[in-house]
This record gives C-alpha cells, sequence and structure tokens, in this order.
C-alpha cells in the first residue's frame, strides 16, 4: 500500500509497504486525512531528535473504520469516522501509575518514536480509536493539535476570573485560546503574524500583541490593570517566549511550557521565587481532551476552512512540505488527502 517516507532531512518520498495485518484487540483504519503538525516539519528539517530516519510520519488523523477485531466492543462499528489517540502508555512508570497517561515515560508517538500515519491504512488497539460524533474525517485531522492546547489549559487549572496569555498562535495555541474562552478567562493572544491574531479573535481572544512591532510588556500592563497575565501558556518552543513567559507572568501567576525550546534557556531565576510561580509541563493530551475538541467542532464554530491551509494528495506532500520550511509562519495546518 501507498505511504509518506521521510527518509534523511529534506527528503520525502512516496514508498510502498506492506498492508497491515489486524489482531482481534485491533481495528483496521481507512485514512482518509491526515495531517502534517510541527514535529513532522522539525523531522523534515532535521531537527528532531526523537525521531529515528527513515520515518513514516504523521499522527494527526481522521480515518473511517474498515474492520474491527472480534474482542473490539460494539461501539466501535464498520464505516463510524474516528480519529485516533496516537500515544502509547507503559501502564508501570511513575507517570502511568499517577493516572497521567499522556506523560508516560516510555511514550512512543505515532510519526515519531514509531512509524506513523501517513499512509493507506493503518491498525490500532481499539482504545486508541476514538470515536468522532458528527465530525468528517477532515476535521478530525485537526482533533489532536487542537487538543493539546486544550490539556495545557486544564494544566493551568484556568478559571473564569483569570486572564490568559497564549503565546504562539499555531494549532496548539489556537487550542489554548479556545479552551480558555470557553473556561470564562479574558485571553490575550501572541504572535508575530497579523493573520494568526486576528484569527485568535474570531476564536475567542479578547486582545492581541504582536510581539515582533508591539512592546509586548507595555502592552500586557494596559491590558491587564498593571498586574500582568494570571496564566501565561508558551506555545512556540524557542528561548525568547520562554523567557518572556517567565517575564511577563503576574506574581503568585502560573506559566503551563508546551513547545520544546531547541537551545538552552536563561532565566532570572528569582523571578520563580520573588512571583512564587507555579511552572508546569504540558504534554499530549488525555482522552478527556480529544472528547472536549470534538464537541467543541460539533457546534460548527470552529473556522476549519482557514485552519487548513492545504489539502494535497501524497504525491505533492513533498511539495508542500518543502514550501511550509520554506515559510513556516504562514502555514497552520496541510492535510494529506489518501
Amino acid at each position: 500500500m501507498k505511504a509518506i517516507q521521510i527518509s534523511e532531512p529534506s527528503v520525502m518520498k512516496v514508498i510502498d509497504i506492506d498492508a497491515p495485518q489486524m489482531g482481534d484487540d485491533e481495528v483496521l483504519l481507512r485514512m482518509k486525512y491526515v495531517g502534517f503538525c510541527g514535529s513532522d516539519l522539525n523531522t523534515y528539517r532535521g531537527g528532531n531528535p526523537m525521531v529515528k530516519m527513515p520515518v513514516v510520519p504523521g499522527h494527526e488523523v481522521g480515518a473511517v473504520i474498515e474492520k474491527v477485531g472480534r474482542n473490539v466492543p460494539e461501539g466501535l462499528k464498520e464505516g463510524m469516522v474516528v480519529t485516533v489517540n496516537p500515544y502509547t502508555n507503559c501502564g508501570k512508570c511513575a507517570s502511568c501509575r499517577n493516572g497521567r497517561v499522556n506523560a508516560c515515560q516510555h511514550n512512543e508517538t505515532l510519526g515519531v518514536q514509531r512509524w506513523g500515519a501517513m499512509r493507506e491504512s493503518l491498525c490500532l488497539p481499539w482504545e486508541k480509536v476514538i470515536p468522532a460524533g458528527l465530525l468528517t474525517p477532515r476535521e478530525c485531522a485537526l482533533v489532536e493539535p487542537m487538543s493539546v492546547g486544550f490539556h495545557a489549559v486544564s494544566r493551568a487549572q484556568v478559571t473564569d476570573i483569570d486572564v490568559v496569555l497564549v503565546i504562539g498562535c499555531g494549532m496548539v495555541g489556537m487550542g489554548a485560546v479556545v479552551r480558555s474562552a470557553q473556561r470564562g478567562a479574558t485571553v490575550i493572544a501572541a504572535d508575530i503574524d497579523d493573520d494568526k491574531l486576528a484569527l485568535a479573535r474570531q476564536m475567542g481572544a479578547s486582545y492581541t500583541v504582536n510581539t515582533r512591532t508591539e512592546d509586548v510588556h507595555k502592552q500586557l500592563l494596559t491590558m491587564t490593570s498593571g498586574f500582568g497575565p494570571d496564566v501565561v501558556i508558551e506555545a512556540v518552543g524557542s528561548a525568547p517566549t520562554y523567557q518572556m513567559a517567565v517575564d511577563e507572568v503576574a506574581f503568585t501567576g502560573r506559566v503551563v511550557c508546551i513547545g520544546y525550546a531547541k537551545t538552552e534557556v536563561s532565566f532570572q531565576t528569582k523571578y520563580f521565587v520573588q512571583k512564587e510561580l507555579d511552572i508546569r509541563g504540558s504534554r499530549n493530551a488525555q482522552p478527556s481532551d480529544f472528547r472536549a475538541v470534538i464537541h467543541y467542532m460539533e457546534r460548527r464554530t470552529c473556522p476549519v476552512d482557514r485552519l487548513i491551509s492545504a489539502v494535497v494528495k501524497p504525491e505533492q506532500a513533498a511539495g508542500a512540505m518543502q514550501h511550509w520550511a520554506e515559510a513556516p509562519g504562514r502555514v497552520f495546518r496541510i492535510l494529506v488527502e489518501f
């Protein structure tokens, strides 16, 4: 069957691989749409240390169930539109023991630590298959990245009395904007691109700040009556944005970090103590986050068409990825249609 492979940095091609063999506890999925995410872009550029090449990328899935194994519960049926939870969990590490399986010490994400979903069909354990309700397969491909942003909001324990600054308005950051607004918080979206900031307003942000052209500190003090944001969610993964998060968060605030900085980050650690900050990591998403995103998208208020930058066939994927690599700030999501 047809699959997309990244064999080395900047080299992507369509290959032929064996069709999967379904087990009794598995579901056979026919891929309809699979999204390229930031980790796939990093893999393509040679900057993803967790990937062993060659790899089939992809973990943002919109699929249809083609067949179910004999031990699969009745709730999963042939023809059902689904998305997937692309993470594994060992059940034995400290994270799993504490019920936070999304942060499993031995997690292997599709398309990162193991071959992913950029292929015509895929078998997965039934527990990792998520019914998508009223969503289309195309919409399903947006669920996983938004769920990562939803999870960060849960980690931040956002409430309706909080002012939340979301740094980075990619798909994950947009998820954090949406979920924070749903919880009643006042949301400030920060990015370097005015088009993304305009979209963030449409998705629930009350204020925006362009970190490239505006005085961020001055703007945030004005927007928060001099206090600074109660919560900062870092959804970029760079040294300057990590530093911004700590510098700008209010005293006794919460900082939640999603992005991986690619270089070492220097902090004024006095702020950790003087502000008595809660600094938390946020990794992947819980099943409840997936359900929450599906529920949100079923309301048809999500501007899906604006979040999908391009839909391409497998043979066009390499060209689309090269375009993204050349202009990373201008792309939300590229979907591959199988």
